[in-house]
C-alpha cells in the first residue's frame, strides 16, 4: 500500500494532516502509530476511545481490546494504552456500556487460549473474512475484569454494538444458520431477529435517535452466487467485495437498500443530523482506495469526505457531535500499519 509521507510533531492536532480536499475535517490528531488499530468507538461522554489492535510491539498475536483517554499523550514515545481483553483468544467490536466504566465486546478466548488460525485468500486471490464460530459476546470493566457473558450460542455472535440511548444493543449472530441481526437489551436478555434474508448481515449501529438501524450486507441473487455464499459460509468465511447499505427501523420493519453503488461498501454510521450517513466505500476504485463517503437517508447527495491513496474507513461521530473517529493507513511511512485517528467536523 502507499500512503501519504507526512512530517509533523507526533501526537499534536494538526491541519497537515488533513488532505486539501478534505473540506469537512480539521485539527486532525494521530493517536497510534503502528501496528493495526480500527473500530475506534467512542465513550457516550465522548472522552474516552477502546478499538481493537494487533501490534507485535504491544506483545499481541491477534487483536486484543484497548481503551483510551482524548487528553492523555499518545505518541510513538508514549506508553501503550490500557489493555481491557485478556490477550487469550482473538477479540472485535467493543463498544462502551453506560456510564463508561465498561465495554462489550467479542472474543473467542473459551473456545480456545490461542489466537484463532487466519484464513487464507481464495485460489484467485480473493479476499475472505474469518467468521470464527468461538465468538461469544462479553462485558468487562476498563481493568479488564470479566463482567458477565452476554451470549452462550453454538456459534459466530460478536459485531456488538449500543443505541446512543444505552437501552439496546444490536448483533451479528449465526444462531439460524445465516448471518443476522439481533437486538437485544443491554443485559443479553430479550433478544429479536431483525434480518431474514439470505447473506451476510453485520456492522450495525443505531440512528443518533435509537429508532433507526444502518447496516451493511450482502445479497447474492444467482444460483451461483448463493452456492458460492453458502460454501463459504460452511467454512467459517465471508467475501466481502460486494456489499451495499441498508436501514431500517430498529424493530426490523421498512427495511430498505440504501446504496446501489457496487464495490464494497461498509462500515456506516449515523451523521448527528439523523439525516446522514457516514461511510467507507471502494465503488469509485473497484480495489484501493477505500474512501469515506457521506450520503442522505433517501440515497441522495453523495459526498466524498476522505481522499487517502490507500485506506479510510470506521467512522464515527463522537457522541456530543464534534469530532470523527476513524482508521486510516495516512501517514504511515509507506508501511502496511492502519492507525486511528480523531479530526474535529465541520458541516
Amino acid at each position: 500500500m502507499e500512503s501519504h509521507e507526512i512530517n509533523i510533531s507526533p501526537g499534536v492536532a494538526s491541519d497537515s494532516l488533513t488532505l486539501p480536499s478534505e473540506i469537512h475535517l480539521e485539527n486532525m490528531r494521530q493517536l497510534t502509530f503502528g501496528g493495526d488499530n480500527a473500530e475506534a468507538y467512542w465513550s457516550f461522554d465522548s472522552q474516552k476511545l477502546v478499538f481493537q489492535a494487533n501490534n507485535p510491539q504491544w506483545g499481541t498475536g491477534c487483536d486484543q481490546i484497548y481503551w483510551m483517554q482524548l487528553d492523555e499523550d499518545r505518541s510513538p514515545s508514549s506508553t501503550p494504552p490500557s489493555q481491557i481483553s485478556s490477550g487469550l483468544g482473538r477479540t472485535t467490536c467493543a463498544y462502551f456500556m453506560p456510564g463508561d466504566t465498561s465495554v462489550v465486546f467479542a472474543s473467542t478466548h473459551l473456545a480456545d487460549s490461542l489466537c484463532p488460525e487466519v484464513p487464507p485468500r481464495g485460489p484467485n486471490g480473493e479476499y475472505v473474512w474469518p467468521i470464527y464460530e468461538g465468538y461469544d459476546i462479553f462485558t468487562a470493566d476498563l481493568d479488564g475484569q470479566l463482567l458477565s457473558r452476554l451470549t452462550d450460542f453454538e456459534g459466530y455472535d460478536a459485531e456488538a454494538t449500543l443505541s446512543p440511548q444505552g437501552d439496546k444493543m444490536v448483533f451479528t449472530s449465526m444462531r439460524s444458520g445465516d448471518l443476522e441481526l439481533y437486538t437485544c437489551d443491554i443485559d443479553g436478555s430479550n433478544v429479536k431477529q431483525i434480518t431474514t434474508e439470505l447473506g451476510y448481515d453485520g456492522g450495525a449501529f443505531f440512528s443518533p435517535d435509537g429508532n433507526q438501524l444502518i447496516w451493511r450486507a450482502s445479497r447474492p441473487q444467482s444460483d451461483e452466487e448463493i452456492a458460492h455464499y453458502q460454501e463459504l459460509l460452511t467454512n467459517g468465511l465471508v467475501e466481502p467485495i460486494e456489499m451495499e447499505l441498508f436501514i431500517a427501523n430498529s424493530d426490523g420493519t421498512d427495511a430498505r437498500q440504501l446504496t446501489d453503488l457496487g464495490g464494497a461498501n461498509w462500515a456506516p454510521y449515523f451523521h448527528p443530523d439523523g439525516q446522514h450517513i457516514l461511510f467507507s466505500s471502494n465503488h469509485h476504485t473497484g480495489g484501493f482506495p477505500f474512501n469515506i463517503f457521506m450520503i442522505d437517508v433517501n440515497g441522495e447527495g453523495l459526498e466524498q469526505i476522505t481522499f487517502d491513496s490507500a485506506f479510510d474507513s470506521f467512522p464515527m461521530f463522537s457522541p456530543d457531535g464534534r469530532s470523527l473517529a476513524f482508521s486510516s493507513n495516512r501517514n504511515n511511512g509507506r508501511t502496511r500499519s492502519t492507525n486511528v485517528f480523531v479530526a474535529q467536523w465541520k458541516n
